[in-house]
Formats: C-alpha cells, structure tokens, sequence
C-alpha cells in the first residue's frame, strides 16, 4: 500500500512541477551555463527518471501521461534553445524557408502497396509509393505492383533510380538550380552554432545509452540523485523460440494469466523487448533464473536480464530522442545536414569512430525497437541527403565485411539488421561504381562469401554433407551477401575507368577463386548391386547454384560492354579452367578409337564407372565468354590477343559431356539404386531455374568444341562417353547385335536414343546469340513457340517456362503478341495463349527445353493439327538460322563419316520388325538428322552464286554403298527401301519429305550446273507438284468417306420408321400427350383467364389430385410410394443459420434459452435456412449408413487425429450419392387432401367461429391449469367443437420418428441448444424454416431475373414441398396444447385478444413469417373441429387475407412518402389511389398525426404494390408447394402481367384495397387495434428501426475496380488492439465491410470457451457463423463455416492476362473482375459457401488440417 502511495506523491508532486516548469526559462538558463552538456545531463539525471518507468508497465510507452510530461520537461527546453522562439512558430518559419525536397523519401510500412515499373527502373528494387505513382507517368505503363515487407523508402525523384520519368508531379523540380548550394548556409548562423551542439550532445546521449551494457549503472552525469532498489526483468526476442514456448514459459515464470502472457510475447515480438517483471533486485532475478532454465533445454536460452529502472527509463527516452531529431530535421534540409555532419564526424578514436559507426557496429547487440528506430533515422537523415548518402556508403563499405560477421551471429531476421540498408547503397549505379573503385566492394564482398562457407573437401571444393539446421540456418543468411553483389553489378557501365577495369578484374579473380571450389562439388558414383543407403546432400549445392545464376550471368554482361576487359576474362577463366583440369588424374590410360576411315586418341573414362559431378561453373562460364567473342567478333579482328591456339578442344568438352552422359544414362535407368537425390539433380540442371548458367551453356560448350576439332573425332569421343563405340565400331554393327541380356539391350537402345538428340542439338541450337546470328528476340520467340505447341497456355506459365533475367523479365512481352492470339477467360479458368498458325512451321520435336513428358504432347498436338489442316502427319526439321563464323564448321559434323556409319546403322536395322534391337524414336531420330542435314544443303545451294563454293554435299555422300567389310546398300537405297515397309507405317510421310527433298535437291544442282543463276521459287516446283497429289489424294478419300457416312445414316432412318410403323398405338399415345403439353402454354388467349384459372389457396383451389409419388432410394434402389402409413423415405437435407436476408446487422445474437420464436421481426437478422441435394433415401437405409459414418469415425479418431470435412459429433455426413454436406433428413410426406366443401364461410363467420373455438381452447387450459371455472357456461362453444378430442395419428411410427429427427435437428441448429422435443418451440423452428427458406429463394429468382415458377433446379423443388408438407404436419409429433396456444398467440396478433399478453405491435412481425405459421398451426386446431364442415381452404384464405390487410397496413405506416412526392399526378385518380389515400388518412386518424399528410394517391399506391410483392411472391410459392397447386403460365416466363396473375393465383382482388373496404365494417376495429399499440407510434417517432418495404436485396460490399486500392486501405490499417501496430493479416468482411486483424495472437477473443481468431469471432455476430473474407495481403477468398470448416476460393481480382494472383507472386496490376464477384455473391446468397466448403476439403486434405478457427 505504501508503495502505492509513494506512487501518488510522485505523481502529484510532477503535476505541481508541471504547473510552475517553463521551458522557455529553462532555455535560456541553458544558454547562458559555460558547459551544456553538463548542464543538460543534469536536467536529464534529475527528470527522466521521474518521467518513465515508474511501474510495473516499464519499459513500453507509459501511456499519455508519459508523452505529455516527456514534450512539457524534457523536449520543449530543447526546442526553445534549438529554434530561439516559440517552438511551433520557429518550425513553421523553418519550413517555409525550407525548399521542397525532390526526394519523396516515404519510409514504407510493412504491407503497403510499392509500385516498380517494369519498362523505366533501374532494376527492380526501384519503387515507388502509391502516391507518387498515381501522380506519375508510371501508371501508364506496364508496372508492378507488390507488398513492402517493411523498411524499404520511396525512390520518386532520385534519378539515377529511372530510366525516365524519375518525378511525380508533387516533386517535379522548379526551374531554380539549387543542386550546388549548401543548405546550411540558408539558415541564421547562431541556430547552426546552437543545432550542433544540441545534435551532439543528444546524439552522443541516444547512442551511448542505446549501446550501454552494465545493467545498472549510468554513464557519468546521469545517475538520479536518489536510488531505489526498483528493478525490471526484462525480456528480449529471438528469431529461434516459437511463441507457444515463450508464453508457456512467462506463465510458469511470472504465474500470469495466459492472455497476459500472449500479450507479453506480441510485445516482445513486435518491440523487441518487455519488461515482464517490476520490484526489488531479487524479486526479478528469481523470474529471469526460471526463465533461463526453462528455455535452455533445446537450443540457448532466451535473452533476460535484470535492468535498473532509471537504465530503462534513460533507454526509454533516447529512443524518444532520436525519433524527435528525425522529427525536427523534417523541416529543414540544413538541420538535416547538420546531423549528417554530426553522426558521421570522426571520433577522438580515430578511423571508423564516429557516432553512425558505433551504431552500426553494435547494431546486432542491440534490440528490435531500438533498431528500427535508428534505422528510420538514418533513413530519414544520410540516406536523404545525397552528399552524405555516399559518404555513408563509404562508411558501411569500410564494415561490411565485420557488419556481415555480426549478422552471420545476430539471431533476428535481416530487416531489422542494419546490412538491409545494403539495398539503399548499392542499387545506386554511381554510388556502387565508387564503391567497387574507392573500397574495392566487389572483392570484399564475394572473398567474405567464400570464408562463411567453411565446409571444405580434400581438394578444396565446396562440401554440404551433415546439412545440419544450424548449418541451414547460417547458410541462409550467408546468400544475403549474394544479394549485396547482384544490387552492385545489377546497372552495367557505360564508360570504363582504368580503375573500374582493373577492380572488376580482381573482383573478377575472387569470383573465379569461388567458381573454383563449385567446379565438382557433390560428386557420384554409381550404385551397382545393391541401393544406396543415405541420400547424400545435395540441395545446398544447388541453392548456391540458383543464387549465383544471375551474379554469373551479370558478369558476363558486364564484359560484353568493354573489349579489354572481355579478353583479360577470358583468359583467367581459361587459366583457372586450366587448373581445375589439373586436378583431373592424368594417369587414365591413353587409348586410341577408330571408326570409318579415322581414328583419334583419347583416354579411358566411364562415367558408369568413375566420379562425375554435375557442377562445372567455370566451365560453363568459359562457355558463355566464348560465346561474347563470337558475337563481338573479337576473336576474328584480334585474334593475337586470345590465346585460342592453347585451347585443347577435348579437354574442353570432356567434362560438359560427361554431365550430359550422366542424365543419359539416368534416363536409361542405369542409375536407379542411387536414390533420389541425383533425380532432383539432373530434374534441376535441365529446369528452368538452372538451365541458362547449367545445361545450355554445356551444349554451347560441346558446339565450341566440336566446331574447332574435327567432326569425326568429335563423334567417337563422344560415343566412346556414351559407352556405345564397341556397338558401331565392330565389322557386322549393320547386323544389330542380339546381347542375351534384356536390360542391357534396352539401355543402350536408350543412350543411342540420347546421343542422337545430343547430336540433333550441337548442330541445332543456333539461337543464342553469338553462336547462330539471331538477336535475344529470336531466343524469347522460339521458347514462346515451343511451349505452345504443346496446348494453349496462361500468361503466368508462359512466365514460368522462360528464364527471368536479374530483373525478373523474361522478355516475353515483347514477343508474345507477334506469335499467339489471346483468348479470354469466362467466369471461371484463365485467359489463355495460342499459337497462331503460320509459326507453326517452325516446331522442331528435338528442342532442346523439352521434357520427354512435353516432347510426346508436342508431338501428338502437332500430328493432330496437321490431320485437322488436311496435311501429311511428317514432323520435319525446321529450317535454321546461319552459324556465326566461329562456329560455322559445326555443320559438318551433319555429312561427316562417323554420323554417316552410324545413320546407315540403324537404317539397317530398321528394314527387318524390331525384336527389340531398335527403337521407333531412334530411327526418328536418325531421319531427323538426315532432314537437318538435307534442309542445311539446300540452304547452301539457294544463298549461293554457283556450284564451286557449296562445300556441303550430302545428297552425294548418302548415295555412296557401305565400305568393303559390310557391303550393303548406301543410306537413300535403305530410306527408299524402308518407304513402304509395313512395320514402319508412322513414319512413312517423313520418309516420304526426305526422299522429296533428296529429288528436289538433285534438280537444283543439275540446274545450277547448266546456269549459274538458280532461281528460288523454281527449286520448289517438284516438291510443290508432288505436294498437290498428296493432297488430291487425301481430297478424294475423304469424300468417300462423307458418302458411306450418309449412306449408313440412310439406312438407320428407314429403320427407325419402320420400328415406329410397328408399334404405332404405343407411339400415338405419347405423340398426342406432347402435343397437349406443348400447346397447353402458350396458345391460351389473354381473355381466357377467367374461366379457367389456376388458383392455389382458398375453396377454388386447383387441387394435385390423387398424384401417387413413386421414389427410388439411392442406397438399396428399391422404389416405393410416398405413403402416410408406409415405410418412411427421407431427403437428405443441410440445415445452417443465416443472416443473408437480415436488415440488422447490429442485432446480436438471440439468447437461446429465452427467446421467443413465434414472432420473426421484419429485420430478418437471424434465420435457419434448409438445403437438400434431392436425393432421397429409406429412413432405415440412412439409419445404417449414419450408423456405419459414426463408427467408421470412431475407429479413425483412435487412428489420426484429422479432421474429416464433417462433424459427425454435430450429426453430419456427406451424402452417399453426390457427398454433399448434409446434417439432417427431411421425411418425405404424401400431399394432404382435403375435402372440398361447398360451404364457404363469410370473413364474418369464420372470425366469430374461430374465436368462439379459441375462448373454449382458452378455458379448457384455464380448467388444466387448476383455475376455477365459473365463467365457464356463458361460453357456448362451437357446436362439434371438441376440445378433449385426441385426433388420430395419420402417420406410421418410422414416419413419426424422422418427424421428430428433422424438427429436433431445426431447433438444434436455429437455436443452438441441444436437442429438447418438449420444448414448445420446436415446431416453430420447423415453420420458420420452412418461411425463411421461401423468402430467400424468392429473393434469389428475383435478383437473376427469373420466373417465379419452373426455373428452380428439382432439388430445390422438392426440399420447398417437403418443407411445406413437414411443416403442415409437424404439429402431430408436438402435444395438441403447444401448437393450440401458438396458433392463439399468432391470431391476437392479427385479432386482438384480452386473454393473450405481450402480443408484438404490427411493425415487429414479419407477415410472411405469421402467414405460414398460422397456416400451418391451423390445422391442429382444425381437426378438432367434429362437425364435419371441411373449412380448411377456406380459414387459409381468411388468414390470407387478413394478413394482406396487415402488411399493408404495415407498408402504409413505415412508407416515406412525405419527402418524396415530386410528381404530384392530378388526373383524378383511379379506384386503387383513392382507396389507398382512404386507408392512409384512416391511419393517421388513429395515430392522431403521427404520419405526413399526404394528397398524391398515385405515390402512395406505387409504393404499395412494390412493397407487397415480395410477399405475394413468397406466398404464392408457399401455397402451390403445400396444396401441390399448379402453377399459372404467366408466372413460369418473365415478362409483363405479373402482377395479374398473381393476385388471381393467390384468390386475391387485383385491387388489393378491395380486400379492406368490402369488410370495412369488420377491419376497423381490428385496424384501430393494430394502431393503438403503443410501440407503434413510439417506433414512428424515432424509437427503433423501422423496415421499409419491399426489403432491398442484400449484396457483398462494393469493391474497388484497382486492386492497389484495397492493398493501401489495408496497410493503413492498424490492429485495433496492440496499440497503433499494423496488421499483419488485414482480412475484409465482405458481407459488411469490416477490416479485421487476422491470425495473429493480439486478436484473439474466447467464444464458447476456446480461442479463436477475428475471422472466426467475426462470422459469428455477422454471418451466424458463416464469413466470405478476402485476404489483402494473399489476394484470396477465405470462406469460413464455424470453427473448423473453412477453404481459400479463387479472388475476383484478375490481371491483363485473366488470371489471378494469389499470394500477390507476380504483381501484375488486377482488376475487378465482376463476374467472378457476382458468382462469389450468388453463392452466399444462395446459402451454397457451406457446401463450397465441403466439396474443396473433399477434394483436397491439407485443407481439413488447417486451423481455421485461429484465423
């Protein structure tokens, strides 16, 4: 208590030290003191301690008090000296001499909105905030839209960050040149004295104290001048201990509750840290001891340390420091400046000393708050001021390398660690040129790379076995550091420096020092004889691999733009090449190969046998600088200055082939028993992640070897790798060997397969620049083409099939439009590409990017495409571009002698059926080869001036017959020979186009030989002739096809008739039927009406006469009739809460337990809705299957813990036919008949009767009740009127039971009680969901513009009769008395009655709802009545009636007429308007005025009808469904003379007013009865809501067109509960617009006892328990039914491209899509989200597992 008091002193004693402190005084007593920072500190010393920390809430913000004392005490002293005037005068004065920055400079929030775009940035980490980039010329263009993780600023205005359009029109320059002045020199020379010492002094303050380590003890001239023993223990985060441990530990440690400790860890979390205890030194240490010990059994222990609080409080209010200096410099680019000057002076330590440098230095021991603050400081300081921004640099150039150390140890994630600002410096192209000159940053940065990965093997390369978590994690953070080098080399230079060349080139020589320890990590051997029993590691390889793709690329780049510099780089990578071949071991023995008529020396080297690795990154980064001295032609104009003569071409391809061979014989299966691991390899070498810097550049490797060696020898060497020589080399190799073992057969027919494809690629693949002459366009084309070709794709996985560059392009843009046509989505599915037609000529079925999955697509498509074109189904090569001249000799390998054997091979072993011994795709690999080879000749021959320079000639080579050992025919006689084989039938049409092209070839030389010229089109004459024939043919054969269809046709017809003459009665009958049906509708003329019109209620009623309803059940298909007394047959039904219809969504949930549910107010707000899928089953049936669902989950719960898609434990189950969800049955009832009587009472009798009946029912209850009951004779009841009469059950006991199933299950679900069939209320749950489910199906057929009759689909049909028919029967199953007293209840409504208390006034009832329960009440009352007069039709006609008056009534009173009448019509007024105005003026009288006069009838009459008709619709439906009445003609099509038909369906005048002044005697008092109940004029005068009718249909909230809208909303979006954070998961109701913070701990709220998430608690008060959400930041749909259903649905936000972007991935600009959002509505409205929901976790199982209720 003490405490406490002491506690009230302070505070009182600071009020009083408020009231007598002026800052101004104490400003000017600063002035004049000779020491201020003595001075200062004092003031300091005595006051913060006295401000912050002064209780248990330490170390976060103490809340206002704390903000006001800390602005009063200790900042406005300092404005005063700082500025010398009132401090908001001297800012604003400040700010107006201030120029404006031409910096934006807006730091971003974590989740909002940047825009980079992708034709003007620099790279992609320019971006722009959406202010800005609204006023740019940016949105015009093709841009990017993302999220911010935080952190990040606004680069508007900086211009080295835009190509162009660097400005928005807020920060376009004005004309003055004010680059060159000093902004400190604008301001009064005494503020810049004072600004640098106030900056110093608390500058120097704020870091000391950030940076102090002694727990409690304060640097001099800060310790209080007295100390308490008050402590803090004070917890600090980690990236590495979850929350759950964090919380459980604070439970055990501090025993708080646990929403306390939830609330602690989100402050750690977001903070950094929290103070989670307050009080004496050992109170706290105890706390912190627990906490150690607890958290150090898996991993170190969490951070804890027990502070002073005058330590906290100083710490407190140096964050609040810096955050007022990046206040202050806000208004002043000289105090700016001056800062700048300030943070980075040299301390008196000498180098790497200053303020800035120390903050940096202990960045990682510093905690998350501290951090961020400083960071936005410097972001706000340095960063904007370009002369300091690169001093900066400088600066955190000079600590990179102990920064990067620092992070390597730090446990927080890399945006809250100061190397994040990395991206600020180094994207800056001038800042990071200076860098790599001044600071050599290139070389810094890769040799600090390399020394965090330790892990080394013997020969120096790169090891990544024992991958261990730690290792992991460290690993993750070391790439870090590849990002740093790709922002460096991300912009190329346009002029070298001398300096720049020669720290490139060392930069250069660090990389290649890396390269070098890649080049063969993770080796393999294969696995023979058994499997390999650990998967080596060898994902860690590869991430390294997928990050450096860029870095190698960019380095390339950068050669490309300096020859020097491109031949110094291809000399050290060919010496570094060299070394790396060193290590190969020399001593394989030489061997010599020879193969006709050559012969070359190589060594022995199986790649089935010895190590062979998949990462050869110098190699291939030799490949892609080969490949620039093609394309600049360096090698050609100096060839002295490359050493291209030391180049040993072998050397060169023997390690890229040996790579190739090992995915060859992968693919032959011969690696099997070594694991996945080499799958993933080899899948990631050819993916296109990979492949640029992988697989390409070791075909273009191959190409540069095989172009300067010769053919011949090129092609042994590579048989010899592929282990296939011994097969061609041998005397008889035309006879295809017969090797007794299988497996070996078939994985040589496979390398064989292999190698011709490698072979169709080195000669092929001419689209990269530099080795074929094309331009980048060409590439980007020819991968557009080829994925096409296989089926239509969506823009997004066209996207996902290029390579992206290291700005995410793919160049795709640029080209698409030239090669496909666009094809939009529909409501569901994506906009997609297809190829257009004339590019398909250039499909070549061996490109080299295929898979064999998309190889064999291709091809089918292609072969399909050209069946469709009429054309032959031949896939011949395409024609190619030409070779650059230093890979033009690689077309010889095409006519060589080595390939030659080798094609005449496998010709030979073609001609006899394959045992086997060949493979079909090697012989088309083969003709492959021999088209390629032919199309290239007659290329030659057109692009040449005569006959002397064609050196290719394969058309000669292939006529020569084999060498003298096996002679057998040349290459043409086998294709002329294998033509019109049987067995080769598929690739007859190919064969076909060769010898074609051989002919035509002979024709062109012949004619070249007699004239020189050649022209063109003639060479194509005979290949066109023999083309024409083909198609002629194919012409004829498919005419006669068509002619034998329509003959056979024919034949059937004649048939038919003849079938239909035979059983002519049979088919006459059915005829005639149709015919009477078909004119029945629409030929009835409009007068005709009268006589025969259907009506559905009342005694004229068109009745379903005796209709037998047969049924199959879907489990046992036994068929059986819908019988009373029969076994029971049910539907299965879903039963849900809803508030689709409700008015009120403010309304909260019903009390369970007291709420009267007779009375359903208008505003709809809670309703119990039924579905069924119509199918119907034996209610024993469904008993066993429900039984056998329960068991079956019993037996699974003992099993797994999963969740299933149901909730058996809540009654449901999928039904067994279509597995819709369901949670009840609804019985199948027969349709009632009743007798049609010929009496029909007047309005009058039956009133009086049916009161006479309800005063005996009144007394009979009276008597039960025990009362006396005198008054009892002066009653005469009704004569036949019983009141003690049990009637007898019309239904069997099976019947009665699934009666009692269905009402229980209603009361259950509308209620949310546990199922009580004593309670009187379940009837009435029954009825109300029987009239809810009619409204909102008649909102439905309105809202899609439907008919009201024929366009519902069967299954709503039949669950609407079922309702209607259950709820009419349902009272059987409840006591007589309970369904008697409702019915009582129901009528006071209508008639007043004295014995009934608390009826509700008219504006609470709504009528629909009181018409179908009287109706249905009714009858229990009815078969009381003995007396044999069948009133039934009749009473429902009255009610009818009488509720029509009602809800007019209700109508007229809630209508606004008075403001609206505008169009005064004075044309006399017809019958309707003037009895209108009747009743409108009789209402007033007695309402003594409470309603507006009103003279236009017309309006008020307009306002009738459309509010009628919603229930004149309703109940139309609900009386043709209960009396099986068939419905009019006009209501079942959409059109005029609706509302005609309807009245008459309904037995209602057209004139409905008619209705109240035919009984005008008998309505008034009833009238004045409605009127006089006080809660009427109370409502009217403004006491509650009024409901204006009709009821507008509800709709999903308005969402904006552009999706960045929505994303900006958000981000200003702040948790409502953790004060002022932003969310981290900002989720929007759809239904009525909120923002909520989801999933996350802050909150959480507890609903029935369990925690769940905002989503969750949300559906709950505005959905009944069912949400439709959009995710903002993840750009989906979140449906959420209950606690644990839920499912993520496609958003209705589409990009350019008709595709969503779930997870915000691409960034492509979205769109309202609104059709999609009208089926998202359609859905909710048509109660459908539930089943939705059921359906995707059916078909998809992580979703059962996921948490929904924490959303």
């Amino acid at each position: 208590m003490a405490a406490a008091e002491s506690d009230r002193d302070l505070s009182s004693a600071l009020c009083s030290e408020f009231l007598n402190f002026s800052a101004k005084d104490t400003a000017a007593r600063w002035q004049q003191a000779p020491e201020l920072q003595a001075e200062l500190y004092q003031h300091l010393a005595v006051y913060v301690p006295r401000i912050f920390c002064l209780g248990p809430s330490g170390g976060g913000g103490g809340g206002q008090r704390e903000e006001l004392a800390c602005q009063l005490l200790l900042l406005a002293p300092l404005e005063w000296l700082l500025l010398g005037a009132e401090p908001s005068a001297g800012l604003a004065q400040l700010q107006e001499n201030n120029q404006p920055s031409l910096l934006c400079g807006h730091v971003f929030k974590v989740g909002e909105p940047t825009y980079s775009c992708r034709e003007c940035a620099a790279d992609p980490t320019c971006v722009l905030c959406m202010q800005c980039f609204l006023g740019s010329v940016h949105k015009e263009h093709r841009y990017r839209m993302t999220t911010s993780g935080g952190g990040g600023f606004c680069d508007c205005g900086d211009t080295e960050a835009w190509k162009k359009g660097p400005y928005c029109h807020k920060h376009e320059p004005n004309n003055r040149d004010t680059s060159q002045e000093d902004p400190v020199a604008q301001l009064p020379a005494d503020m810049v004295v004072r600004s640098y010492s106030i900056f110093s002094i608390i500058l120097k303050y704020a870091v000391d104290m950030l940076t102090w380590e002694q727990e409690d003890q304060l640097p001099a001239g800060l310790e209080p001048p007295e100390k308490g023993d008050t402590y803090y223990c004070m917890l600090f985060n980690d990236e590495v201990h979850t929350y759950e441990q964090v919380i459980y530990t604070l439970q055990k440690a501090v025993n708080c509750s646990q929403k306390e400790a939830v609330s602690f860890a989100t402050t750690v979390d977001r903070d950094g840290r929290k103070s989670v205890r307050f009080g004496d030194f050992q109170f706290c240490e105890q706390a912190k001891s627990v906490i150690v010990r607890n958290t150090s059994r898996q991993s170190k222990p969490l951070r804890v340390q027990v502070m002073h609080s005058s330590v906290v409080a100083h710490q407190c209010f140096a964050l609040k420091a810096l955050g007022w200096l990046g206040q202050i410099i806000q208004y002043s680019d000289g105090l700016r400046r001056v800062l700048c000057q300030v943070g980075l002076q040299k301390g008196p330590e000498g180098e790497n000393s200053s303020l800035v440098d120390t903050l940096m230095l202990c960045d990682s021991k510093m905690w998350k708050g501290a951090r961020n603050v400083y960071h936005q400081l410097l972001m706000n300081s340095l960063l904007m001021d370009l002369k300091y921004k690169k001093l900066f640099a400088i600066q955190f150039a000079k600590n990179y390398r102990r920064l990067q150390t620092d992070f390597m140890e730090d446990d927080h994630e890399r945006v809250v660690s100061v190397t994040s600002l990395s991206v600020q410096l180094f994207t800056v192209p001038t800042v990071a040129r200076m860098l790599m000159v001044e600071e050599n940053l290139m070389t810094t940065i890769i040799r600090t790379f390399v020394d965090h990965l330790r892990h080394r093997d013997l020969q120096g390369r790169f090891q990544f076995d024992r991958y261990t978590a730690q290792q992991a994690f460290k690993f993750r953070r070391v790439q870090s550091l590849i990002g740093d080098l790709k922002y460096v080399l991300i912009s190329r230079p346009a002029e070298w420096s001398e300096q720049l060349r020669e720290k490139f080139l060392e930069g250069l020589d660090a990389f290649l020092e890396l390269l070098k320890c890649m080049q063969g990590m993770d080796p393999v051997v294969r696995q023979v004889g058994q499997h390999i029993e650990m998967e080596p590691e060898w994902e860690a390889a590869f991430t390294l691999q997928m990050k450096l793709t860029h870095i190698i690329s960019m380095i390339q780049e950068w050669c490309a733009t300096d020859e020097c510099v491109l031949i110094e780089a291809y000399k050290k990578c060919l010496c570094a090449l060299g070394q790396c071949h060193s290590g190969l071991p020399d001593g394989e023995q030489p061997i010599s190969l020879s193969l006709a008529g050559h012969s070359v020396e190589t060594f022995r080297y199986q790649v089935s046998q010895d190590k062979v690795s998949i990462h050869l990154p110098v190699c291939r980064l030799l490949a892609g600088l080969h490949v620039l001295l093609s394309k600049t032609e360096l090698a050609s104009r100096f060839p002295e200055q490359l050493p291209l003569g030391e180049l040993s071409p072998p050397l060169l391809i023997e390690l890229p082939l040996r790579c190739l061979v090992l995915c060859a014989q992968v693919h032959a299966g011969m690696w099997r028993r070594n694991g996945f691991s080499l799958i993933n390899q080899i899948y990631y070498y050819h993916n296109v992640k990979c492949r640029v810097e992988m697989f390409d550049k070791d075909v273009i490797m191959l190409q540069a070897g095989a172009s300067m060696m010769d053919p011949n020898h090129f092609l042994m060497i590579v048989l010899s790798r592929f282990e296939l020589f011994h097969i061609f080399s041998s005397a008889d190799c035309r006879k295809r060997y017969r090797d007794g073992n299988k497996d070996v057969v078939q994985q040589n027919n496979t390398l064989i397969e292999e190698m011709l494809h490698l072979i169709i690629m080195v000669v092929g693949e001419r689209f990269v620049a530099g080795v074929g002459q094309v331009e980048p366009f060409d590439e980007v084309r020819r991968e557009i083409i080829h994925q096409l070709s296989i089926r239509p794709m969506a823009h997004s996985e066209l996207v996902k099939a290029l390579p992206e560059n290291e700005n995410k392009e793919t160049g795709l843009e640029r080209v698409i439009d030239s090669v496909a046509s666009f094809r939009k989505p529909g409501v569901t599915g994506r906009g997609l590409y297809e190829l257009r037609a004339e590019w398909t000529k250039h499909f070549n079925l061996y490109f080299h990017h295929y898979s064999r999955a998309d190889q064999s697509k291709a091809e089918e498509a292609q072969r399909k495409l050209r069946r469709q074109n009429g054309d032959d189904s031949a896939l011949p090569p395409p024609a190619l571009p030409p070779l650059c001249p230093l890979f033009a000799s690689l077309v010889n390998l095409l006519q060589c002698d080595v390939l030659l054997a080798v094609e005449g091979a496998v010709l030979q072993w073609a001609v006899e059926p394959s045992g086997g011994g060949w493979t079909e795709s090697m012989l088309q690999r083969v003709l492959h080869l021999v088209g390629m080879a032919l199309l290239e000749e007659q290329q030659q021959l057109e692009n040449s001036s005569g006959d002397d320079d064609v050196t290719f000639n394969y058309t000669s080579k292939i006529t020569r017959p084999g060498e003298a050992p096996s002679t057998s025919g040349s290459v043409l006689a086998l294709l002329e020979s294998l033509q019109n084989a049987p067995h080769l039938e598929v690739h007859k049409d190919m064969i076909t186009w060769i010898l074609k092209m051989v002919a035509n070839i002979k024709t062109m030389r012949e004619r070249s030989s007699c004239s020189s010229t050649v022209s063109t089109s003639q060479g194509q004459g005979p290949e066109e002739t023999v083309r024409d024939k083909d198609k002629a043919e194919r012409k004829r054969k498919a005419e006669m096809a068509r002619l034998r269809r329509e003959k056979i046709m024919a034949q059937m017809s004649e048939m038919q008739k003849h079938f239909i003459n035979e059983n002519k009665e049979l088919f006459q009958q059915s005829l005639e039927e149709l015919e009477a049906s078909t004119s029945a509708a629409p030929h009835s003329p409009p007068g005709a009406e009268v006589c025969v019109s259907e009506v559905c209620v009342g005694p004229r009623r068109s009745g379903g006469g005796d209709r037998r309803q047969l049924v199959t059940c879907i489990l046992c298909q036994e068929e059986q009739e819908v019988r009373g007394q029969g076994r029971a047959m049910v539907l299965a039904a879903f039963v849900q809460r809803s508030t689709v219809l409700s008015k009120n969504r403010g309304r909260a949930p019903p009390n369970p337990e007291h709420h009267d549910a007779l009375f359903m107010h208008p505003d709809l707000a809670f309703g119990t809705h039924t579905a069924s899928c119509g199918h119907i089953m034996h209610a024993t049936c469904w008993q066993r299957y429900f039984e056998a669902v329960q068991l079956k989950e019993q037996r699974r719960q003992q099993r797994l813990r999963v969740h299933t898609s149901y909730d058996v434990e809540n009654g449901e189950f999928l039904c067994p036919l279509c597995e819709c969800l369901s949670n009840t049955v609804i019985p199948l009832l027969p349709h009632t008949h009743t007798l049609h009587s010929a009496d029909h009472p007047s309005l009058e009798a039956w009133l009086q009767s049916t009161n006479q009946q309800i005063a005996a029912l009144h007394a009979a209850h009276r008597k039960s009740d025990g009362e006396a009951a005198a008054d009892r004779e002066d009653l005469a009841a009704p004569e036949g009127f019983r009141v003690d009469f049990i009637p007898p059950n019309p239904f069997s006991s099976s019947v009665r039971e699934m009666i009692t199933t269905f009402s229980t299950a209603t009361y259950k679900v509308g209620l949310k009680l546990n199922p009580n069939e004593q309670d009187p209320r379940v009837p009435v749950m029954s009825w109300a969901s029987c009239a809810y489910t009619m409204q909102a199906i008649e909102r439905l057929l309105v809202d899609e513009d439907k008919p009201l009759f024929g366009s519902l689909p069967c299954r709503q049909d039949d669950c609407l009769s079922s309702l209607a028919r259950f709820g009419s029967a349902c009272w059987t199953a409840a006591p007589p008395s309970t369904t008697h007293t409702h019915f009582i209840r129901l009528f006071a409504a209508l008639v007043p009655d004295s014995q009934v208390e608390n009826t509700p006034c008219i504006l609470d009832v709504d009528m629909f709802h009181l018409l179908v329960y009287s109706v249905l009440a009714y009858n229990s009352v009815h078969c009381l009545d003995q007396s044999g007069r069948a009133v039934v039709d009749s009473a429902h006609l009255h009610l009818l009636h009488l509720i029509t008056v009602a809800h007019l009534v209700q109508i007229l009173l809630t209508s606004t007429t008075a403001e609206e009448v505008s169009m005064d019509q004075d044309s006399g007024g017809s019958e309707e308007e003037e009895l209108t105005c009747l009743l409108y003026n009789t209402l007033r009288k007695h309402l003594c005025s409470v309603l507006p006069e009103v003279s236009s009838g017309w309006h008020l009459w307009r306002c009738v009808k459309a509010g009628v008709l919603p229930f004149l619709r309703a109940a139309a439906l609900f009386f043709h469904h209960l009396n099986s009445a068939p419905p009019p003609a006009e209501l079942q099509v959409a059109g005029p003379g609706q509302w005609e038909a309807l009245c008459s369906y309904l037995s209602l005048p057209c004139n409905l007013l008619q209705l109240y002044q035919s009984k005008h005697t008998l309505l008034e008092p009833l009238l004045q009865g409605w009127c006089c109940h006080p809660a009427v004029k109370q409502t009217l005068q403004g006491g509650g809501v009024i409901i204006r009718f009709p009821r507008e249909s509800n709709r999903l909230i308005d969402l904006p067109d552009d999706y960045s809208a929505l994303i900006n909303q958000a981000s200003s979006f702040t948790c409502p509960r953790s004060g002022g954070d932003k969310s981290r998961a900002p989720t929007l109701c759809l239904v009525c617009g909120c923002m909520l913070c989801s999933q996350s701990y802050c909150c959480q709220t507890e609903l029935d006892g369990e925690d769940v998430g905002a989503c969750t608690a949300h559906t709950f008060t505005c959905g009944a328990g069912l949400g439709i959400f959009l995710r903002v930041r993840e750009s989906q749909v979140l449906f959420l039914a209950g606690k644990t259903k839920g499912c993520f649905y496609p958003p209705p936000y589409l990009d350019d491209y008709g595709e969503t972007d779930q997870g915000l991935r691409r960034g492509n600009p979205l769109h309202l899509c609104p059709e999609r959002y009208r089926k998202i509505q359609r859905l909710w409205r048509q109660h459908g989200v539930t089943e939705e929901i059921g359906h995707a976790q059916e078909a998809n199982q992580t979703l059962v597992g996921i948490d929904w209720q924490h959303l």
